[in-house]
């Protein structure tokens, strides 16, 4: 992702999470000024230092930070990462109270410096406090919201991409609501390639990718003899059309002009 000119994100809170945030910032080219904020001025300049250390390897961007609030101006995206941790078998809604009260004694004091900025919420429970600093804040809905099923989003890829035996960036779906006990997978738009993940067969292959390459096709939706590009599962023993990927109507006869016009050519060549 290009880094727009002048960008600045800052991180609030020099914790695991925090860190790695600013971490992944820096190496992706998040913004031009990175910044780290936390109120335990050692820790946030220790994180800085090491950061800053290794920025002759991440790119463009620079990092700042420490316990002065003045860190935090004139960001564009402030990253919310601070508050108490979660206990082995405490639930994301026990952390309610104390965080609450952690983001809406912030909420102010980041505003001040920063008016005009993003902000995104990861403390828990992320969902419950993103009500809190908008009603604290008063920023419009668009402008504060949280980090939420995102990480769950993932794990769940993963894992499909796991049992499935493809790559995770084939695999389509989605976790949606609390981020928390009641969140759910959303199965009935969940995909592998353009393949529903109830219909995907698991022949026992390593993880492979799902690209629309172009093979010779034999009887792949009655088509036999031209090569069209097709939901395929590419590995290192080469390219399998699957065969379960859907088409509307028009899609396979869109799909039947293209293998007509195709074997047009290929027998003009004859």
């Amino acid at each position: 992702m290009a880094v727009i000119e002048n960008s600045k994100l800052t991180v609030v809170g020099a914790g695991s999470v925090g860190a790695s945030t600013a971490y992944a910032a820096l190496i992706r080219g998040s913004a031009r000024h990175v910044a780290l904020y936390d109120i335990a001025t050692e820790k946030a300049e220790a994180e800085v230092l090491d950061l800053a250390h290794g920025t002759q390897f991440t790119g463009s961007s620079d990092i700042v930070g420490g316990s002065d609030i003045s860190v935090v101006e004139g960001s564009h995206v402030v990253v919310i990462t601070a508050g108490a941790k979660q206990y082995p078998g405490q639930t994301r809604i026990e952390l309610t109270a104390v965080n609450a009260s952690i983001m809406t004694k912030m909420m102010p004091r980041l505003l001040d410096v920063a008016p005009n900025a993003i902000y995104v919420i990861v403390t828990n429970p992320c969902d419950v406090l993103t009500v809190l600093a908008q009603q604290e804040s008063g920023l419009p809905p668009e402008r504060i919201f949280a980090s939420g099923t995102v990480l769950d989003t993932s794990r769940l890829r993963w894992k499909l991409g796991e049992r499935a035996g493809v790559s995770t960036s084939s695999v389509h779906a989605y976790i949606v609501g609390e981020h928390g006990d009641t969140e759910f997978p959303l199965w009935s738009n969940a995909t592998i390639g353009t393949v529903p993940i109830l219909e995907w067969e698991t022949p026992g292959h390593p993880r492979h990718a799902v690209r629309p390459v172009s093979t010779v096709l034999h009887d792949y939706h009655g088509i036999t003899g031209v090569a069209l590009s097709v939901p395929s599962v590419v590995s290192s023993s080469g390219a399998i059309p699957i065969r379960e990927a859907p088409y509307s109507p028009g899609e396979l006869a869109l799909l039947r002009r293209s293998a007509d016009a195709l074997r047009e050519v290929v027998g003009s060549l004859r």
